[in-house]
């Protein structure tokens, strides 16, 4: 269970927003929409604990994050805009990296899911932009996490690949997981599933 307790976030000195209270739980996702500067990416760093709210907590399991620590972290996942990943190793190698033990039939078989076994071998320098928007969906799989924290996670992929992403997350949701994302586009087949909130709408 996600909680957000009279959250408020400032930066540079500006008030992004305040008063936010929502309760996610397991199953449910929240798209937040708003305005270029609203603080859509802020308030997934306060969810992610990278940043500190200027008021309010985060909670999981009713519990503030910040008395987690690492039991929290190991409990969420976190797609930005940068995916994190090492040029110079191949698909397969950055897949290695995912966080905890993978075998080489666990690798095969997420390329196989996010379409990319063709490119198992390939560089991470050379994959497109939407190839490296699906290895870093293939990233999220291997680490079995039940938070899924996406900052525009449908950039640069063409429509199979934003229909791959509403698929994943929907699994994602129907097993008892929690999203938090930021998009500007669709998710085909999550209309009524995600609950919205609109930061300075």
């Amino acid at each position: 269970m996600l909680e957000l307790r009279d959250l408020a976030a400032v930066r540079s000195n500006s008030l992004l927003f305040r008063g936010l209270n929502l309760l996610l739980h397991a199953g449910e996702g929240l798209r937040v929409a708003g305005p270029n500067g609203a603080g859509k990416t802020t308030l997934l760093r306060v969810i992610c604990g990278l940043t500190e709210p200027a008021r309010g907590a985060v909670c999981w399991g009713g519990t503030p994050i910040r008395g987690l620590g690492d039991d929290y972290r190991a409990r969420l996942a976190f797609l930005g805009h940068q995916e994190g990943q090492f040029g110079d190793l191949t698909a397969a190698e950055n897949l290695r990296l995912a966080g905890h033990p993978v075998t080489d039939p666990d690798i095969a078989a997420i390329l196989e899911q996010v379409g990319l076994s063709p490119l198992a071998d390939q560089p991470g320098r050379l994959l497109s932009q939407g190839q490296r928007r699906r290895l870093g969906l293939g990233r999220l799989l291997l680490q079995s996490a039940p938070l899924w924290i996406l900052d525009e996670p449908l950039t640069g992929l063409d429509r199979q690949g934003v229909e791959l992403t509403a698929h994943l997350l929907a699994q994602h949701l129907a097993e008892g997981g929690l999203a938090v994302l930021t998009t500007h586009q669709e998710l085909p087949g999550l209309e009524g599933v995600l609950r919205h909130l609109d930061l300075g709408g």
